[in-house]
This record gives structure tokens, C-alpha cells and sequence, in this order.
């Protein structure tokens, strides 16, 4: 177990180092230049000259990347130049909003998704089966932000039973409290886990259906045991390893895709500030959020090859 252990760390370090470096040479090659654009196209050189200085801009590239690095590790970010405040608190800020909204939307995934694609796969090549597969194709093709969009039509234009968009807050000082809050997350989380689950089900229904073929299912039935006890107990949790694959991915594809969603319903999370961030040209926010985006994407990873671990003692073996 330890050798697993760390071969995954290992590999889990390098990624995020090859990350943040693509990252800082990503935003190093985008043209323009940030002062310029703070102070206008009427800033005089010496001006300008100033204000690169004052941002560091006027320094190496090696040297920018180290000092970014150097302050991550230490746990301190940059100024963020539109609003004058480190990147971190507006990170955090937003989080507030974003993290509630991507654990919401994967929880009710999860649920679909199992329920759903056993029920399929207990009932192959019947009606419920061909009717889950049919839901899920649908859900499959429906963009998350037009499926956004006619939840807000229908259950804040028509129906009017909640808001169209805003967020009112956690507590009773920023004027909302937690009900409001999870009715404010509703919909958008309705909204990204129908797609996603549509996706998980089709999953979750091939593995166990594969699972489903193999002698030791027959010999547990052959002992009496019922078949919705063999469906929950043995063959849901050795058809995981490919459905925890995509589940991994997707909460990491929910944080991200909140980006979007999020401006739909104007949500003020981690999507507004990305792009309020780049109206502005603020680089410093977009390199950070960026950065959080991707380690967010290899933790989870790494999350999802220690549940390999533990749902298959045979990848431990493999490693030893």
C-alpha cells in the first residue's frame, strides 16, 4: 500500500508542477499588455514604465513564475489589480457559492445515476431499460445552459415558485440564511446534474450489466441470496472502479462548469469572477483561478486512485 501511495504522490507533484507552469506560459503569451490597458491608450511612457514596475511586469519571466510559486507555497497570492485585494480572499469569497453549488449538483448526480442505471441494467433490453437509455441519450444532448435556461422559463417566469437568478447569502446578516440559500442553488444544481447524470447512468448500467455475466453473481443467487441483495451488495460495488473513473471527472467537470451556469442564474461564484476577471485583464485572478481549477481537477484524480485502492485490493497488489 505504501509503494501505491507514493507512486501516486509522485505523480500527483509533477502534474501540478507541469500544470502551473503551462499555466504562467499560457497567460505569458497572450498579447497586449496590462498596464496598458489599465491606464488607456492616453498613458504616457513614463506612466506606464510606473506601473509595470509597480506590477512586477518589468521583470523576467523565471523570476515572476518562481515569486508566483514561491508565495502559492507559502500560502500567499498577489494583489488582484481590478479590485486591490489578494486573490485568495477573492477566491475564497466566491467559493462560498461555487463549492455548495458543485457538491449539490454531484450529490443529486449520484443519486440518479445509481439508482437509474441499475434499475436499467436489472431490467436489460426491457421497457425500463429502453426508457432510461432514451432519457439519458437526451440528457446527453441538452447543454447544461440551455437546459438552465427553461428550468428558469418554466419554475421562475411561468410558475414563479423561486427566483430567476441572484444570491441572497448563508446568513441572516448578508440578508438570506441557509434555506434561501439552497433554494437559490436549486435549480442551477438541477441544471448540472441532469447532464451529467444522464452520462453516469449509461456508465453505471454497462459496468454492472458486465458485472452482472460474471460466476461469482451465478454461485450468489445459486445460495439463496435475492436479487436485489446481489445487485446492491456485490455486483454495484465491483462495477465501481469504472463508474468512480467518471465521477471523479465529473466533480471536477461540475466546478468547472459552473463557469457558465453561474452567469445564467448570476450567481456570484467562481464563474463571474473568471469573467469579470478577464474584462478587466486582470491576469493576476484569471492565472489563480485557473491554477485552482486544474489542482482541483489532479486532487480529485488522485482522490479517485485511492478509491481504487480501497474498492479493489487487487490494484494494491499490483504495485507492491
Amino acid at each position: 500500500m505504501s509503494v501505491f501511495l507514493a507512486k501516486r504522490l509522485l505523480t500527483f507533484l509533477a502534474t501540478l508542477a507541469i500544470a502551473s507552469a503551462l499555466v504562467f506560459a499560457a497567460l505569458e503569451l497572450l498579447p497586449g499588455n496590462v498596464a496598458q490597458v489599465m491606464l488607456g491608450d492616453s498613458a504616457t511612457p513614463e506612466s506606464l514604465a510606473a506601473l509595470e514596475r509597480k506590477l512586477g511586469l518589468d521583470r523576467p519571466p523565471l523570476a515572476r513564475y518562481t515569486q508566483w510559486i514561491g508565495g502559492l507555497l507559502q500560502g500567499r497570492t498577489a494583489e488582484s489589480l481590478s479590485y486591490s485585494t489578494p486573490t485568495a480572499e477573492l477566491i475564497a469569497e466566491r467559493l462560498r457559492v461555487t463549492l455548495p453549488l458543485a457538491a449539490l449538483s454531484m450529490a443529486l448526480t449520484t443519486v440518479l445515476a445509481l439508482v437509474l442505471g441499475v434499475y436499467a441494467a436489472s431490467r436489460h433490453n426491457r421497457i425500463g431499460d429502453v426508457g432510461v437509455m432514451a432519457a439519458s441519450q437526451l440528457g446527453i444532448a441538452i447543454p447544461s445552459f440551455w437546459f438552465a435556461i427553461l428550468l428558469i422559463l418554466l419554475f421562475a417566469v411561468k410558475l414563479q415558485w423561486v427566483s430567476a437568478g441572484g444570491f441572497p447569502g448563508w446568513t441572516e446578516d448578508e440578508g438570506g440564511g441557509l434555506a434561501e440559500g439552497l433554494q437559490a442553488l436549486a435549480l442551477p444544481a438541477v441544471a448540472l446534474a441532469l447532464v451529467q447524470a444522464a452520462i453516469l447512468a449509461r456508465v453505471t448500467r454497462s459496468s454492472v450489466l458486465e458485472v452482472m455475466r460474471e460466476d461469482f453473481v451465478r454461485t450468489a443467487r445459486a445460495k439463496g441470496l435475492s436479487r436485489r441483495a446481489t445487485l446492491w451488495k456485490h455486483v454495484l460495488r465491483n462495477a465501481m472502479i469504472p463508474v468512480l473513473t467518471i465521477m471523479g471527472l465529473q466533480f471536477a467537470n461540475l466546478i468547472t462548469g459552473t463557469i457558465v451556469v453561474e452567469n445564467v442564474f448570476v450567481l456570484p461564484g467562481i464563474g463571474r469572477l473568471v469573467f469579470q476577471a478577464i474584462a478587466n485583464r486582470d491576469l493576476v485572478v484569471v492565472r489563480d483561478v485557473v491554477m485552482l481549477l486544474v489542482a482541483v481537477v489532479v486532487v480529485v484524480n488522485f482522490v479517485v486512485d485511492l478509491l481504487y485502492a480501497l474498492v479493489d485490493p487487487r490494484l494494491r497488489a499490483s504495485d507492491a
